[in-house]
C-alpha cells in the first residue's frame, strides 16, 4: 500500500520524534537536519524503497540519527536508539555493513559519489532499480561531489535521484554554495525541479516524475534548518544546541501511536536477499616474458590472462588507460547506451573514481579503478573508507617512483607508497616480478572483505624469478639467497629495487635479498619467520620516503625529498640509487 499525505506526515512526526530522543540520549548529535528533513526521508522509505532492491544514501552522514530513526521503525535489525553515539552503539556517522546502510557516509560529498556508483551498478548489473540519496549544502560544496555529478550527467544514470536539502546554512553560516546550483546541475545533464522540504504532498508528485525520467534527478526541497524549534534558520541549529527541555517538548509534540502503527505496515513488507557472487580465478598459462620489462607489463600481460579466461571485474581509469594497462584485449566500453560492458572512463576525475568505486563495490561489483601513484592523494578518503568499510575495491597506481622522470617532481610520488601503507585493513602490493604480479591480483580478487593497491612500475627493469619454494604469503620472503653460508646481512627491497638489490647482493658472500610485497602481511607473521627471514644487519631499500622503514631495518636508503626533472635513470642514480655507492656504505653498515 501506498500511504497518503496525512499519514506521511504522522509517519515523519514519528521518525523526527525517535530521532531527536536518540540524539538527546547521546547528548550529541545534529539536530537541524532532523527537524527540516524527516519529511523528505520518510517519503522515500515509506512510499518508494523496495527493500533489497532500492538503494539509499545519506551523504550528509551527520544527520545519521535521522537514517538510524527510519531504518529502525521500517524493521531493519540495527539495535537500540539509545545506544547512539555510545561505544559499542550506533555510530555518529553511518556506516556500511549496518543493516540498511548502502554506504560509509563521512567526509561530505563522498556519498555522492558512492550514490552514483550504486546507481551505475544497477545499470550495468541490469537491474530495474532506482538509488536515492539526501544531499546538504555542504556535501555541494564539495569538489568530489561535482566530480562524480558530472559523470552521472555524462552516463545518464537516470536511474539516480538526487534530494538536496536547501536550508542555505551550515556551520559558519551562510552557506557557501555555487550561486545557482540548479543551474549547474541542468547544465550537467539533469532533469532538475523544486519543491518545498515540508510539502509531502509536492515531494511526493516529485519522487514519482523523478522514477519515470529519462535523466538523472535533482531534487531541491527548500528547508528551514531547524524548522519548529527556537533557533529555526539558525547556523546554531546544525549541532546540539537546543535545551533538553525544549529537546523533550519537540519530541512529545511529534510522538504519535498512528505514525508508530503505519510505520509497522512498512516493516512487514518483503525483502529482497541481496546475492554476492564468490569469485573464481581460473589457471591461467603465462607466457615467456622478457628478461626487461615493466611491472605495469606484467599486469597488463596477468589481468589480459584473467580476463579472457573468465574474471568478472569491471576495469577502469581516470583518463590513463594506456598507461595503466588495465584496459585488455576483452575490454568493452560502458556508455550512457550501452552498459553492457566492463571498461569505464572516469574522465580525469580520481577522487569521484574511488567514491564511485566503492558504490559500485558495496553493490556487489568487482570494482578496479587506476591512475599514476601520485595522484592517489587525491582518492585517499575514499580508499580510507573502502578499508573502514570492508569493501574489496582494487587500486591499479602506476608509474610508482622518481624513475618517472621527465614529468618532474609533481608527478614522482616519494610518500605516497608508505602513507598508503599506514591505511589499515588496505593491502598494498608492490610486485617485482610476474609471480608477485600474480599473487598480488589473485590475493585482491580472492579478498572480499579488504580493498587492494597494486603499485607498479613505469620504468622496465631486470626480471629476478621467485624462487618454487618461496613464502609468498607471508609478505616478505628470500628471494635471492647469500652465496656462501649463512647470511650476515639482509637487504629488504621492494618491486624494481629488488633487481638493484640481487645486483648489489651478487657482490657479496654473505648477503642474501628479501622481496617485500607486502608490508602489512609480513607484520603479521610471527617472530619465529621473521628472524629466519631477516638475519644479521638488515638494510632496506626503496625509492620512497625511508621512515617506515626502520621498523624491520638497521639502515635504509631511501628519498626524503622531492624529485627532480629528467632521465628517469638518471634522477634515479642522482637521488642514491647506484650500485657502487650503495656497495660502499653497506660496507660500512656491516663492518
Amino acid at each position: 500500500m501506498k500511504f497518503n499525505a496525512k499519514q506521511l506526515q504522522q509517519m515523519s512526526n514519528t521518525v523526527r520524534a525517535n530521532a531527536l530522543g536518540a540524539v538527546l540520549s547521546a547528548h550529541s548529535g545534529h539536530v537541524g537536519i532532523i527537524l527540516d528533513a524527516s519529511e523528505i526521508i520518510t517519503c522515500i522509505f515509506a512510499n518508494h524503497l523496495r527493500r533489497g532492491i532500492d538503494r539509499f544514501v545519506l551523504s550528509c552522514g551527520h544527520g545519521s540519527a535521522l537514517l538510524y530513526s527510519v531504518l529502525k521503525l521500517a524493521g531493519y535489525k540495527i539495535g537500540k536508539l539509545n545506544t547512539f553515539r555510545k561505544f559499542g552503539g550506533l555510530p555518529g556517522h553511518p556506516e556500511y555493513g549496518i543493516d540498511g546502510v548502502d554506504a560509509t557516509t563521512g567526509p561530505l560529498g563522498l556519498g555522492v559519489g558512492n550514490a552514483v556508483g550504486l546507481a551505475l551498478s544497477q545499470k550495468i548489473r541490469g537491474i530495474r532499480a532506482h538509488t536515492y540519496t539526501i544531499v546538504s549544502d555542504g556535501d555541494l560544496m564539495e569538489g568530489v561531489s561535482f566530480e562524480s555529478l558530472a559523470f552521472a550527467g555524462r552516463y545518464n544514470l537516470n536511474n539516480l535521484i538526487i534530494l538536496w536539502d536547501d536550508n542555505r546554512l551550515s556551520i559558519d553560516g551562510i552557506a557557501q554554495t555555487d550561486i545557482d546550483i540548479n543551474a549547474r546541475m541542468r547544465a550537467m545533464g539533469f532533469n532538475v525541479m523544486s519543491v518545498r522540504g515540508n510539502d509531502i504532498a509536492s515531494i511526493e508528485h516529485a519522487l514519482e516524475r523523478a522514477k519515470k525520467s529519462n535523466a538523472p534527478v535533482f531534487i531541491q526541497c527548500r528547508n528551514i534548518l531547524g524548522r519548529g524549534s527556537s533557533l529555526a534558520n539558525n547556523s546554531r541549529a546544525h549541532g546540539f544546541a537546543l535545551s533538553d527541555t525544549e529537546m523533550l517538548e519537540l519530541i512529545s509534540k511529534n510522538t504519535n501511536s498512528d505514525g508508530l502503527h503505519l510505520w509497522n505496515l512498512v516493516g512487514k513488507r518483503p525483502i529482497a536477499q541481496k546475492i554476492c557472487a564468490v569469485p573464481v580465478l581460473p589457471r591461467v598459462k603465462i607466457p615467456k616474458i622478457p628478461d626487461n620489462i615493466s611491472t605495469r607489463e606484467l599486469s597488463g600481460i596477468y589481468l589480459d590472462l584473467l580476463m579472457r579466461a573468465g574474471v568478472d571485474l569491471i576495469t577502469g581509469s581516470a583518463d590513463l588507460a594506456d598507461n595503466t594497462r588495465v584496459k585488455t584485449s576483452v575490454s568493452r566500453d560502458i556508455t550512457s547506451k550501452n552498459f553492457d560492458g566492463n571498461y569505464i572512463n572516469y574522465g580525469v576525475r580520481e577522487h569521484a573514481m574511488a567514491a564511485i568505486m566503492n558504490g559500485m563495490a558495496a553493490d556487489g561489483l568487482r570494482a578496479v579503478g587506476s591512475t599514476f601513484l601520485v595522484f592517489s592523494d587525491y582518492m585517499r578518503p575514499s580508499i580510507r573508507i573502502a578499508a573502514m568499510s570492508g569493501l574489496p575495491v582494487i587500486y591499479v597506481f602506476s608509474h610508482d617512483s622518481v624513475c618517472v622522470g621527465q614529468d618532474g617532481p609533481t608527478h614522482q610520488p616519494i610518500e605516497q607508497l608508505p602513507s598508503l601503507r599506514l591505511i589499515p585493513e588496505l593491502n598494498v602490493f608492490r610486485p617485482c616480478n610476474m609471480a608477485e604480479v600474480a599473487y598480488a591480483w589473485n590475493t585482491a580478487i580472492c579478498d572480499i572483505k579488504h580493498p587492494s593497491a597494486i603499485i607498479l612500475s613505469r620504468q622496465k627493469f631486470r626480471q629476478i624469478q621467485s624462487p618454487n619454494d618461496s613464502e609468498m604469503d607471508r609478505g616478505g620472503y628470500v628471494i635471492y639467497p647469500a652465496r656462501s653460508g649463512r647470511a650476515k646481512t639482509t637487504i629488504i627491497a621492494t618491486g624494481a629495487e629488488v633487481s638493484l638489490a640481487v645486483e648489489i647482493a651478487s657482490r657479496f658472500k654473505n648477503v642474501q635479498v628479501v622481496s617485500m610485497l607486502n608490508v602489512s602481511q609480513f607484520r603479521a607473521q610471527d617472530n619465529v619467520y621473521k628472524n629466519k627471514v631477516l638475519r644479521g644487519c638488515v638494510v632496506a631499500i626503496e625509492a620512497s620516503s625511508p621512515s617506515p622503514w626502520f621498523e624491520f631495518a638497521d639502515a635504509v636508503i631511501g628519498i626524503d625529498k622531492f624529485g627532480a626533472s629528467g632521465d628517469g635513470d638518471v634522477v634515479y642514480r642522482e637521488y642514491g640509487f647506484n650500485i657502487d655507492k650503495i656497495i660502499n656504505e653497506i660496507k660500512n653498515y656491516i663492518q
